[in-house]
């Protein structure tokens, strides 16, 4: 299984970033998705997810409203489209896939499940 995240990179307060992940080694559609943050010297935060078919996403609230999680099943990638961004959205991001057993369930603001990770993309929001 690969996750790879792109789409990172400097942006001023109030900008706007897309982060994509491309997925290989793995049935995409059948398994849910997540991103998940990491800013500096904190722990990672779940930050949004969203169900096999695109239909059902969950935020964590500290971006709800801001920010919009998608899929393509057919071209095995998620996406997040990231607006109003904040100082406090600076982090390192990751794409990540929750286990199968999990599956279909409403996600929490936890990190359980989460079997495979990408990388990350830095996000960097500053003046």
């Amino acid at each position: 299984v690969q996750l790879v995240e792109s789409g990172g990179g400097m942006v001023q307060p109030g900008g706007s970033l897309r982060l994509s992940c491309t997925t290989s080694g793995l049935t995409f559609s059948n398994y849910d998705m997540a991103w998940v943050r990491q800013a500096p010297g904190k722990g990672p935060e779940w930050i949004s997810g969203i169900l096999t078919g695109g239909d059902f996403t969950y935020y964590a609230h500290s971006v709800r409203g801001r920010f919009t999680i998608s899929r393509d099943n057919a071209e095995n990638t998620l996406y997040l489209q990231m607006e109003h961004l904040q100082p406090e959205d600076t982090a390192l991001y990751y794409c990540t896939r929750r286990g199968s057993s999990y599956s279909g369930t409403r996600f929490g603001l936890h990190l359980h499940g989460l079997d495979y990770w990408g990388q990350g993309t830095q996000v960097t929001v500053s003046t």
